[in-house]
């Protein structure tokens, strides 16, 4: 297992008059490590301080684990106002629509992790069924600093086995002790999931050129209203929402590899390069060249095999 370094970057403007300085703040600030080796996959960290920006709705693949360290966080997630103060714990399932920011002035700072739905259920020791988190907020002083230690520790990647470990562990506690048990099961094609999923596809194949809303409804037998109130229903966002933030997982992974932020920009289908920068950041906190400048910088210290 090897550790990476990950994209850093500030969201909000130079200092200076009028800037963060000058309202007391510090600068927004999220850092992006990737960890390989995780039971086979990589994991993605995150660790961050928001004065004033907030995220974007968008969801994940995988589940979104964190700690705020600092301050006040304010979100809306299914439909509630939600916050979580520092030493809580906050878990957001895959695929659950979310936003994020600073409740007051002092803004927040927050440790994070992305395991995928399939470590987090293996974690867990459970035969079947898939872990729920009834409640996203979750008080737990000892699991919270657990799960700060796991996140420091894979960080660092001093001891690569310790912080395998230590994930693993806090995981599989975290979910014991405040995770329910629901069975797997699909969804009529015909519900508001599987209409979304369906729409989902649909944009996803057509990245570049995405087809209106009339032609997505009237493939599906739908009215455009029908449509937009499944996929809110479901998503939690309108489906350009949903698209936007799908381009910003296309275009990161084009980034991983080596594309320069323009060339990412055009083939996943945002207008220009500037475009892609305002919803990078929406989403990811961190600008493209950024990002793409942290990949470069762990290449070049990963060690010859």
């Amino acid at each position: 297992m090897t550790g990476t370094a990950g994209g850093s970057g500030t969201s909000s403007p130079p200092d200076g008059p009028g800037g963060a300085a000058a309202a007391g703040r510090r600068p927004d600030r999220a850092v992006w490590t990737r960890v390989d080796g995780i039971q086979g996959s990589s994991l993605d960290l995150l660790n961050a301080r928001i004065g004033r920006r907030h995220y974007a709705p968008h969801a994940h693949d995988e589940f979104a684990i964190g700690v705020c360290v600092d301050g006040l966080e304010t979100m809306r997630y299914r439909g509630e106002r939600l916050y979580s103060a520092a030493g809580s714990i906050v878990v957001i399932e895959p695929g659950e629509a979310h936003t994020g920011g600073p409740a007051d002035q002092g803004g927040f700072a927050y440790l994070c992790l992305y395991p995928t739905a399939e470590l987090v259920g293996a974690a867990s020791g459970w035969d079947s069924g898939l872990p729920h988190f009834r409640e996203p907020i979750v008080g737990d002083p000892g699991l919270a600093g657990r799960l700060r230690l796991a996140h420091r520790s894979l960080r660092l990647a001093d001891d690569p086995l310790e912080g395998e470990n230590r994930l693993l562990e806090v995981l599989g506690a975290i979910v014991r002790r405040h995770a329910v048990r629901v069975p797997q099961y699909e969804t009529g094609p015909r519900g508001a999931s599987g209409i979304a999923r369906a729409v989902a596809a649909r944009l996803s194949d057509e990245l570049v050129g995405p087809p209106t809303l009339a032609e997505v409804a009237a493939d599906l037998g739908l009215s455009r209203y029908q449509l937009l109130r499944a996929f809110r229903d479901s998503m939690g966002m309108p489906p350009y929402a949903w698209l936007a933030q799908h381009r910003v997982a296309r275009a990161r992974t084009l980034l991983d590899a080596g594309h320069r932020p323009a060339e990412a920009a055009s083939l996943v289908g945002f207008a220009d390069q500037a475009h892609l920068t305002r919803w990078f950041r929406r989403v990811l906190g961190v600008t493209p060249g950024a990002y793409r400048n942290s990949v470069q910088d762990r290449a070049r210290r990963r060690p010859a095999s």
